[in-house]
Parts: C-alpha cells; sequence; structure tokens
C-alpha cells in the first residue's frame, strides 16, 4: 500500500516521501522503513507529534492506503497573540470597524 511522509524540520523546510508499505503497518515502522528515525533523530527525542492527515496519532497505529503521516513541531508563537500585534502594528484604527476605537481601550477591541 503506498502512503505519504511530510516533516517540516525547519521554517521552509519541508521533506516529502512517498513510501511503499506493507498491510498492517504501524506509523513508527513506517518511519523506520523511510530510515527517518536515523536521520531525523529529534523525531523521537523531541518527542514530536505525529498524525494521520492533521489528526494527531499514537506511534502504534496501524496505516490505510493513501495516508499521509505528519510530524509536526510546536508552535513557537500563539497565533492569537501574534494577529493582535499584527494588528496592533498596522495601524487599523483608520480602517474598517475599528476607525472608531473608545478612548483608553486596547487594538482590536
Amino acid at each position: 500500500m503506498k502512503i505519504t511522509l511530510m516533516y517540516a524540520s525547519a521554517p521552509r523546510e519541508v521533506h516529502e516521501v512517498a513510501l511503499t508499505v506493507t498491510d498492517a503497518c504501524t506509523l513508527r515502522s513506517a518511519l523506520e522503513q523511510a530510515g527517518w528515525l536515523q536521520r531525523f533523530p529529534e523525531i523521537e527525542a523531541e518527542s514530536l507529534a505525529v498524525g494521520v492527515w492533521g489528526r494527531k496519532a499514537g506511534w502504534d497505529r496501524v496505516l490505510r492506503e493513501d495516508d499521509r503521516v505528519e510530524v509536526v513541531r510546536g508552535l513557537r508563537v500563539d497565533p492569537k497573540v501574534a494577529r493582535r500585534e499584527r494588528f496592533a502594528g498596522q495601524g487599523a484604527r483608520s480602517t474598517g470597524l475599528f476607525a472608531r476605537r473608545r478612548p483608553g481601550s486596547k487594538a482590536g477591541y
């Protein structure tokens, strides 16, 4: 059966491998067959999250035909905080819903 392995080891650096594995292959054995556990030791050392099609999965999950296995790193910045900071820095005080801001309120509120 055919599966795809994806891993972004650094920003703007994505590794993708199409792999043919046997039936009843687990997530861990697929990564071993691809040689990724030796090539990227941080996958196990840092306990990076692994999943199938964007949903978190365990190392012992049995894969199916055309599954996409993803190894993901943790977020460095909370997306809500980043958006709020971008909004404050864009000078959006004069546009859209926030053109008339209440005195003393935060940007974006």
